[in-house]
Parts: C-alpha cells; sequence; structure tokens
C-alpha cells in the first residue's frame, strides 16, 4: 500500500486548489468562454453556420458549464417545423438567464467571400443599427446577448491598426441581418486615413423565432456589480459640462482684523503731529549727545 502524503499527493493537491480557485467567483470574472453544440438533427447550412461562428469566437470557445465553465452557448438543429435553427443563450449561476432562437433564412459561408480574412482572435467593433434594438424589448435583450457573445476580451487600449473587424448588426421588419466586414486604412492625403470595409463573411439573414428571457429581478441580479467595484464617492467634487473639476472646502468663519499681511513701507499708518514732534526730539537729543 502507498502511503498518503507523499510528494505526488501533494502535488495533486495543491493542482486541485488551483482549480477551485479559478472557478470561484472572483471580482473580476474570466473571459466569458461560449460551448457550441451541435444538435441530434441538424442541416449543413446549421453544420456550416457553427463552424463559422467558431471561427469567429476562436479562441474563447468550447465544445459542457460547470465542466468548462462556460457561461455561453449556442445550439445548432434542424426539423420540419423550425428549419435551420440556432439558439443563442447565457448562463447565470450555471442556470439558463436568456435563450434566444434565430431561423437562419440566408445564408453566406468564410469560404464562399473569397477575401482576406482577420487574424484569430482578433477583438471585433460592434455596431447595432435599427431602432428596434432600442425600443422593443426582444431585440434590446438579443442586443445584449449578441454583444456578451462576440464582444471578445477585455483590454485596457487598442491600437489603431488592431480596429480590423467589424460586426454589423441591423434590425428591419423583423428580421437581423448580420455582416463581418475587415476594415482597410487608405491613403487620404492628409493624416486622418479613409476607411473602407471589406465583407469577409459569414453572412447571415435571421428571422426571430422563440424568445425564453430572464424576469427583470433574475436580470437586476445578474447585472449586480461587487461592491468591491464600484468607485468610491469623492466628497465635494463636481463637474461641469465641460469636464472641469471644481472642488469645494469647508472652512471656520475668520477674523480679517487679525489677519496678518506683508507690511509695506508705503503702507504704514501717517502718525500725528504729537508723536511726529517726540520723535523730533528724540533725534535732537541723539545728535547733540554725539557732539
Amino acid at each position: 500500500k502507498r502511503q498518503i502524503g507523499g510528494p505526488r499527493d501533494t502535488f495533486t493537491l495543491c493542482r486541485a486548489k488551483r482549480f477551485l480557485d479559478n472557478r470561484a467567483p472572483k471580482l473580476t470574472e474570466n473571459v466569458k468562454n461560449a460551448m457550441i453544440m451541435k444538435g441530434g438533427n441538424t442541416s449543413m447550412t446549421v453544420t456550416q453556420a457553427l463552424k463559422d461562428i467558431y471561427s469567429l469566437k476562436k479562441p474563447s470557445a468550447e465544445f459542457f458549464s460547470k465542466k468548462t465553465d462556460s457561461s455561453l452557448f449556442l445550439f445548432g438543429s434542424h426539423n420540419k417545423k423550425r428549419p435551420n435553427n440556432l439558439i443563442f443563450g447565457r448562463l447565470f449561476d450555471f442556470h439558463v438567464l436568456d435563450m434566444i432562437e434565430l431561423g437562419i433564412e440566408k445564408y453566406r459561408s468564410l469560404s464562399e467571400i473569397k477575401n482576406s480574412k482577420c487574424p484569430e482572435g482578433t477583438k471585433p467593433m460592434l455596431v447595432f443599427a435599427g431602432e428596434a434594438f432600442d425600443h422593443d424589448d426582444d431585440h434590446k435583450r438579443l442586443k445584449s446577448l449578441l454583444t456578451d457573445f462576440f464582444r471578445g476580451p477585455v483590454v485596457p487600449s487598442v491600437r489603431l491598426a488592431g480596429l480590423e473587424h467589424v460586426l454589423h448588426f441591423t434590425a428591419l421588419e423583423g428580421k437581423i441581418y448580420m455582416r463581418s466586414y475587415r476594415s482597410l486604412l487608405k491613403k487620404s492625403g492628409c493624416r486622418t486615413p479613409r476607411i473602407e470595409l471589406e465583407e469577409i463573411g459569414p453572412s447571415f439573414d435571421f428571422v426571430l423565432r422563440r424568445t425564453h428571457l430572464a424576469s427583470d429581478d433574475l436580470y437586476k441580479t445578474a447585472h449586480r456589480q461587487p461592491k468591491a467595484l464600484k468607485p468610491k464617492k469623492k466628497k465635494n467634487i463636481s463637474h461641469d459640462t465641460f469636464g472641469t473639476k471644481f472642488g469645494r472646502l469647508h472652512m471656520q468663519k475668520q477674523d480679517l482684523a487679525k489677519l496678518q499681511t506683508r507690511k509695506m513701507k508705503g503702507l504704514r499708518k501717517r502718525r500725528g503731529p504729537a508723536a511726529a514732534a517726540a520723535a523730533a526730539g528724540e533725534t535732537t537729543i541723539k545728535v547733540e549727545e554725539k557732539h
């Protein structure tokens, strides 16, 4: 029998502790990974669409929630009632928060569009066009879900040349159009470059189907920020419309009569005639004593 407590057991325990610490709640959470799942019955369109979306999500995509610590998922299926079906969803505390079902009406894959692609892992710029994304509740939640799904890792800054991938979503007449572009910086004859967009794929025409949205209370709980991350309010500091900072100081009432100022010869008080005569007499006596 092997004795417990050897160096190998210590290594295993340390590795298990690191694994559990990585899964524990944090003030700043890890990058959101996505599970991409293929249903038992799918079409070639859905299969190719899953592959293309997986290529957009690399390397933050995983092929299950507790096992892979993934808070996003995408499920593809196909049947007679709902053909070419994609379900986007996200989890909170290992429970389903939101699910939105989109049907593919028109699709062009990455391989069909013969243009140079963006490097893997490029952080995309997300553009949402259409009044529905601002006024309709289902479209508002879809906008939040797509932002979570495609936004990529949080970075402090991005160089200008790194802003080359654009994902454009348009809501129009009950449909959602998704387009993927590459931004090209062209010479313009001045310091600011001229920008052109080149479609690189994939391209989707979606129709909104079923939705399963979280209640307002659960949605508010999922967006709650830890107290340690909230910025502390600084008292007596305000900003105007131009961003100028103003500070307010609270002081006790001061007696201005006791305020000491710098005394200059020109600001001395004039003496009275008696004081001037006395000063003149003292000067005469001092002069006579010297003689």
